[in-house]
């Protein structure tokens, strides 16, 4: 394994591509706010009405309120940040090889399952890793590149009942891989490497932007987060393309044809563009999730040269939301110009490149041990270890502050049956949100 501070070079360098300053030591704490530098912003107007109301020479950006009238008032959960000096991180597990990614199986068993990016998924009980991994695909897995390998683990909601999981990993060639595998009859504790069953392969151009979260969402419905094919600033122009899978999230029925079936409401199902395709606009997605209790979804989208950013789709929003890239970096223009009227969504929160490089999306708290943290959204900076908590204000502001500093590199955030944040650190920890 290649020594840690090479990786860091070469993380920065292909997913970032960015100068990586020097991060400004000092907390943060604001209300985002369109950037002055940014496209034009349409202020009030609903979807249905903002193209028509706007003038024809200037693009349409929506706030994520405006995409779907279905939620308009933050949970009431929400009452602001909690005092981050009064908690911490609790370390649970080390010696992990790349862990990337957590996830629970929601058959009451309690089990953490873990990935590490080499292939393997590891399972955690009572804190501690099994000998023997739950599943083993190394053998097809190609992880040469820093951001190839076993990318990503979803349970299927009725995993108690059928076996089965999905995930997303890149194979030999560096393509991208989305499969089905099925939990061993004689043993929960291993998966059947030869059960695989594969759904999609998706070509990769280059070695980075594979994105790789695997999430279903409450409709049932399986998620996947593609990034827009790697180099730097979407040469191939994938991120607006309907006509590619990458730059994208996708989604998919896998319950009622094989491979799967396209749900009837996905925007494109009827033509117009690729019909696996829920949303685009994105660089590359790494980690987005749902709020268990709203229904919410919350993406971190890696961003180039200047800014990282958090996405937001209310629940009930309709399929189609273009998040901009690669017209825009965040709230900032980055290149080109978008054709008249189109509609692009703006984050709901950024940061500089003097704050970190590389956006590690997050999960909301949901758990029952910690009521302080109840409807705040977790997110994280690969690079420098920080981490942010993220809220809509009862104005319908969104709120974004500094929370935690020093944490490793972070790769992910997850969360077990009962709702509690986990974190992973690439160097082989796993860390759990505890009071002190």
């Amino acid at each position: 394994m290649r020594q840690p501070i090479i990786l860091l070079l070469v993380f920065m360098l292909v997913a970032c591509s960015g100068t990586g300053n020097t991060p400004n030591p000092t907390a943060s704490s604001a209300t985002l706010s369109p950037s002055p530098t940014a496209m034009p912003v349409a202020t009030n107007p609903s979807p249905a009405t903002a193209t028509a109301e706007s003038p024809t020479s200037q693009v349409v950006i929506l706030t994520p309120t405006q995409i779907s009238p279905t939620q308009t008032e933050p949970p009431t959960s929400v009452q602001g940040f909690p005092d981050s000096a009064t908690y911490g991180w609790q370390p649970i597990v080390a010696g992990l090889q790349s862990p990337i990614g957590l996830a629970n199986a929601g058959d009451g068993s309690g089990r953490l399952f873990v990935i590490e990016q080499p292939g393997r998924i590891k399972i955690i009980r009572d804190n501690l890793p099994l000998p023997t991994p739950f599943l083993d695909i190394t053998d097809r897995a190609g992880s040469q590149g820093f951001e190839q390998g076993l990318l990503g683990l979803a349970f299927h909601p009725q995993y108690p009942q059928n076996g089965y999981f999905y995930v997303n990993y890149t194979d030999l060639q560096g393509n991208t891989i989305i499969a089905r595998f099925q939990t061993s009859l004689e043993d929960p504790n291993r998966a059947d490497p030869g059960s695989e069953a594969r759904l999609l392969q998706i070509p990769q151009p280059y070695a980075n932007h594979n994105g790789g979260s695997v999430v279903f969402g409450p409709d049932g419905y399986l998620y996947l987060g593609l990034g827009d094919g790697g180099s730097a600033g979407d040469p191939q122009g994938n991120g607006q393309s309907l006509n590619s899978l990458l730059g994208k999230i996708l989604r998919i029925d896998v319950d009622h044809q094989h491979p799967y079936a396209i749900p009837p409401d996905n925007p494109f199902a009827g033509g117009g563009g690729k019909p696996e395709i829920w949303a685009y606009g994105l660089r590359n997605p790494w980690r987005f999730s749902f709020d268990r209790l709203t229904g919410d979804l919350y993406i971190g989208d890696v961003g180039q040269d200047e800014w990282e950013e958090i996405n937001f789709l209310p629940a009930g929003s309709a399929g189609g939301a273009n998040f901009g890239w690669n017209f825009m970096e965040g709230t900032h223009a980055y290149k080109g110009s978008p054709p008249a009227s189109m509609n692009l969504m703006i984050p709901v929160a950024e940061y500089h490149h003097d704050q970190g490089c590389s956006v590690t999306g997050g999960v909301v708290y949901r758990g029952g041990r910690l009521p302080a943290w109840q409807g705040i959204y977790l997110y994280g900076d690969y690079c420098t270890g920080r981490i942010w908590g993220l809220l809509r204000g009862a104005q319908g502001d969104w709120r974004s502050t500094e929370l935690f500093t020093g944490m490793g590199r972070i790769t992910a955030f997850g969360t077990d049956e009962a709702g509690e944040i986990y974190l992973l650190d690439q160097s082989g920890s796993i860390y759990l949100l505890a009071g002190r």
